[in-house]
């Protein structure tokens, strides 16, 4: 039996089967009465994260997915490009910094203009767009409109996020 601080993707794969066109994993082996082989591995942990129960240790599901794909665990952290946390398909994750995947975050829920980076500016009455770039708040103008607001935020993070940017537009 592996220990649990230190499965290798040549253990994982001898338990789990991985589908990297769809993210899924199958359990290989019978897990206990409850789980047998072939069920599908994992759960939602509450924050929208797959995780995967390994002799007693839960598991990022897109964490394994890198280890069994690249046989070595990431250097960094894992970002899923398209903001979906349950989508462990291989081609929608990537090693990114604490700062880079904080780059590919979606438009906060307390967000009240439907714009990510866009504020509304109570003393001047004007929306205020800003970024975050390295964890410090870059003030990016005020503006008549949330609109044009957002139109500044996504060319600063075009130029500051690059591949990263995520332009967090509110779905109505």
């Amino acid at each position: 039996m592996q220990h649990n601080d230190n499965i290798t993707a040549s253990y994982v794969r001898q338990i789990l089967d991985y589908d990297p066109e769809t993210g899924i994993f199958v359990w290989r082996v019978k897990r206990n009465n409850r789980i047998p082989a072939g069920s599908v591995a994992g759960r939602d942990n509450g924050l929208g994260y797959i995780r995967i129960g390994i002799n007693g240790r839960n598991y990022k599901a897109h964490r394994l997915a890198w280890l069994i794909t690249y046989g070595q665990w990431p250097s960094k952290h894992i970002d899923h490009i398209d903001g979906n946390r349950a989508n462990n398909m291989i081609s929608n994750l990537r090693e990114a910094s604490v700062s880079q995947n904080s780059m590919n975050r979606k438009l906060s829920i307390i967000n009240t203009s439907g714009y990510k980076g866009v504020y509304w500016h109570t003393q001047v009455y004007k929306w205020q767009a800003r970024i975050m770039i390295h964890g410090k708040a870059k003030h990016l103008g005020l503006f008549d409109t949330a609109e044009e607001a957002h139109a500044a935020y996504c060319l600063a993070a075009d130029r500051l996020h690059g591949e990263f940017a995520n332009y967090g537009i509110a779905e109505m």
